[in-house]
């Protein structure tokens, strides 16, 4: 994004300034070259993904960011959307936002995760907005308002703020919202980290929000501790244990373990590689697209390859990807400590979406996903209002069931609009 306007630091919340999303052409022009100039490594017997992403699919699709992929194709329909950008706190926030149409709707931040990029809200930004052009009731309408997290992606890359976490954030996006914005009272809804960013809301600042929508129910101190990076948390394997039990802790290890150590541990490390390679880069976001979506074995059934790379692009192009990791460690390092001491912690009505692709051991089905939500020490930590689980779809929940989302997250502020 060109940035069109300067912005003064002490400024604690700068009138936004609409903007339209542009990539220059000698950034896109070096991209290619880069592409280009890739050297693959040796990378037998891995057809299967059992060592990482495969060469050869790696391969071609990088032949086909070079070659064929189109951003301009994708800048246009990113700037379908109106886009602003703001210094909230001393720190340049890009959002898109898409007024409601209805008789009265209520404001909604969205806020998205890793490997997430503001583009991942983009099959439910227009219904939310509009209800009745896609056969909805107007009263549902939203004021959408989806920022890029600081750091993950435009207005540029993030400086002067090395120690971002979720939970400073949170304390941007309510300046955002109630003084840049000017809201009274808003509603919030994320996944991932913006779950918790969106949780943490939900706690600090409950009294100023309608509530919130959530795709996990994380708790906020879930990077406290001295092995936060150990997503097993010291959960045994043991023979003793239903084999289906156990082969399920295996899965969820194996798909989070290296994630959550290296970003936590690691990430400036491996920075070097991923903002120098764009093929680097896109092996391990893929990684995780792959792994973490309810795809079946064929990634390209979530994502198209223009999916894939117009993310991918959103990372590159503003050399976003070490800061987009460093918000693992900085939770660990500047923990999450309450705002307040009242029950439950989140005290803003909060509406939960579950998906059975992320089941714990033991739960198999959409109904025991619920029950077992509800009974768990995790529960209490909510004012939960409203907890669905829902067969398909994986840890992008409004990217591959997008209508499951929508509709769940009506439901939880149905009834608590003015």
């Amino acid at each position: 994004m060109e940035i069109n306007s300067s912005y003064s630091a002490e400024d604690h919340a700068m009138t936004p300034h609409a903007t339209a999303i542009h990539v220059p052409d000698d950034v896109l022009d070096d991209l290619r070259a880069r592409l280009g100039a890739t050297r693959s490594p040796l990378d037998e017997g891995n057809a299967d993904w059992s060592y990482g992403v495969p060469a050869g699919y790696l391969r071609d699709l990088v032949e086909y960011w070079r070659d064929g992929y189109d951003w301009r194709t994708a800048e246009a329909a990113i700037n379908a959307y109106e886009h602003y950008e703001a210094t909230v706190s001393g720190v340049p926030v890009h959002f898109m936002r898409k007024p409601g149409r209805g008789p009265a709707p209520i404001p909604l931040i969205l806020t998205h995760g890793w490997p997430w990029t503001f583009w991942h809200w983009s099959k439910v930004i227009d219904p939310l907005a509009d209800p009745a052009a896609s056969g909805g009731d107007p009263a549902d309408a939203f004021d959408v308002i989806v920022p890029s997290l600081p750091g993950f992606g435009f207005p540029g890359p993030l400086t002067g703020f090395p120690d971002v976490n979720f939970w400073k954030v949170a304390d941007l996006w309510h300046v955002l919202m109630t003084e840049t914005l000017g809201y009274e009272r808003y509603a919030a809804g994320g996944c991932d980290i913006g779950g918790i960013i969106s949780s943490q809301l939900g706690h600090k600042y409950a009294d100023e929000l309608y509530g919130i929508h959530i795709g996990s129910g994380l708790p906020l101190d879930f990077f406290t501790g001295p092995r936060a990076w150990d997503f097993a948390r010291n959960r045994p394997l043991s023979d003793e244990q239903p084999a289906d039990v156990r082969a399920r802790l295996v899965e969820l290890d194996r798909r989070s373990a290296s994630h959550l150590a290296v970003h936590m541990l690691d990430g400036a490390t491996l920075a070097h590689g991923l903002s120098d390679s764009p093929a680097g880069l896109l092996a391990w976001l893929l990684e995780r697209w792959n792994s973490w979506s309810d795809n079946g074995g064929d990634v390209e059934s979530v994502f198209s390859k223009d999916d894939l790379l117009t993310h991918a692009t959103i990372y590159w192009v503003n050399n976003s990807i070490a800061t987009s990791m460093r918000y693992y460690a900085n939770a660990n390092r500047h923990p999450w400590a309450p705002a307040h001491d009242r029950s439950p912690v989140v005290q803003a009505p909060v509406g939960l979406t579950f998906v059975t692709y992320e089941n714990p051991p033991g739960i198999r089905t959409a109904a025991e996903r619920v029950r077992a939500f509800e009974n768990s020490p995790q529960a209490a930590w909510f004012n939960h209002v409203n907890v669905t689980a829902h067969e398909r779809g994986g840890h992008f929940i409004p990217w591959e069931n997008p209508k499951a989302w929508v509709e769940d997250l009506r439901r939880t502020f149905r009834s608590r609009r003015p």
